[in-house]
């Protein structure tokens, strides 16, 4: 199998083990939440086998725009499917028939793990749940990633990335002090971080197995992902009686800790906490060593009394200079206070922080050719990760796995076939 290693930006012919490698995960699981965990795993080393149905598929394989954004590419592809389904195949099989079903079980009797996204009732209804599972396979690793957690009144709600996001706070924590409304970070922050534990429950529950020889059932949820993702402000709220209030540029008591607009229009940010330690080396990097011993700001508590003063001063002196001049200025003075760019989105993948560490790197795709993509920011020296191949087509694979995974003939695939199951 061809595929792609992070490290070294280069196709090899030869495919390196993994971390997962020899693991089998089936995927039973739409939109991002659920899938954006297959590939990450898919990039570990394992085979992830995605289960879709044979005439819908992956809802995101139809979406066209996002807050009006488009979100097809060349060859009629969606983004949203194409960031989260790289690095495994696809089958087509209908769950609501029996026979569809069986080769559901007959793979699970093959496999390390199941995971789905689908509601409970849903598992149940198709006899897809753990218990219907586990009795054909005890060491199976069962995974749930839901909306609202298994339990309650409200687990059986539908549940979105913009819903995890408005109800842990998260929509009051963004955004500045001063605006009035509730706002929503775009491009589905709260279904990675859910991907992203749902595939550290699942190789946690891989080990559990390898250490003490069981299977078991694991969930995580979009609503306990979004609360784990704001863990310092939500202790915050509950052990100070109030959280962490928004930033406010115009109000910032900590000059240190603000961002500041350059003469080029550009941005920059600072996110020093100790700024009494650095005053003095960020006094002489912008060039104004005068400031050191006035009194209105030469102590943190007379910089924080003073702020109204302080930020429009720092306006001004930022707003001399372009941001590439400025940086040129800390590098040659070796500033050691924290600072960086405020990027756009679309600067994120021309940073060379970000390339030089292969956060961002490329690979062939199948309509666009050669392509900039966001890698699995995990560096194994001896068992690397890689992207082992391209979103799937759909049911690109249904034969390939039925004919070697799942044991069956090339005479009862064509039956299945005719039969409306695959």
């Amino acid at each position: 199998m061809l595929y792609f290693p992070i490290l070294g930006n280069v196709w090899e012919e030869k495919r390196m083990a993994g971390p997962l490698d020899g693991i089998r995960i089936l995927e039973w699981a739409m939109w991002h939440n659920g899938p954006a965990a297959g590939y990450m795993l898919g990039e570990l080393g394992a085979e992830v086998i995605k289960i879709e149905h044979p005439v819908q598929g992956d809802a995101t394989r139809g979406v066209s725009t996002m807050s009006g954004a488009p979100m097809f590419l060349p060859g009629g592809r969606s983004i949203l499917f194409e960031v989260a389904n790289r690095s495994k195949k696809s089958i087509t099989v209908n769950l609501q028939t029996e026979k569809g079903r069986e080769v559901v079980y007959r793979l699970v009797e093959k496999s390390d793990v199941f995971f789905t996204n689908f509601r409970q009732k849903v598992a149940r209804k198709l006899k897809l749940d753990y218990p219907d599972l586990a009795r054909i396979n005890p060491k199976l690793i069962y995974a749930y990633n839901t909306g609202n957690g298994l339990k309650g009144e409200e687990s059986e709600l539908r549940a979105f990335d913009q819903l995890a996001q408005a109800r842990t706070g998260m929509m009051w924590a963004i955004g500045d002090r001063d605006l009035e409304e509730p706002q929503v970070v775009q491009g589905a922050i709260m279904d990675q971080t859910g991907a992203t534990m749902l595939a550290f429950a699942i190789v946690s529950a891989l080990l559990a197995r390898e250490r003490q020889g069981i299977g078991q059932q694991v969930d995580v949820s979009l609503l306990g992902s979004a609360i784990h993702l704001q863990t310092v402000n939500i202790h915050a709220a509950m052990w100070q009686g109030r959280a962490i209030p928004r930033h406010s540029r115009n109000r910032a008591r900590n000059a240190m800790d603000n961002h500041y607009r350059c003469a080029d229009g550009k941005w920059i940010r600072f996110g020093e906490s100790q700024s009494d330690r650095f005053w003095v080396e960020f006094c002489d990097a912008l060039g104004v060593e005068g400031l050191v011993h006035d009194q209105r700001f030469d102590t943190s508590e007379r910089r924080r009394a003073n702020f109204a003063e302080m930020v429009p001063l720092l306006d001004k002196i930022f707003a001399g200079k372009p941001r590439a001049e400025w940086f040129r200025i800390f590098k040659e003075k070796h500033c050691q206070f924290a600072w960086g760019p405020i990027n756009a989105t679309e600067d994120v993948a021309n940073d060379p922080q970000v390339l030089i560490n292969d956060y961002i790197v490329e690979y062939e795709h199948p309509t666009m050719g050669r392509v900039k993509t966001v890698s699995l920011p995990i560096h194994f020296e001896k068992t690397p990760v890689a992207i082992q191949c391209p979103p799937p087509e759909f049911g690109q694979h249904t034969e390939e796995v039925l004919l070697d995974v799942a044991g069956y003939s090339w005479e009862e695939i064509a039956q299945m076939r005719a039969d409306g199951v695959l």
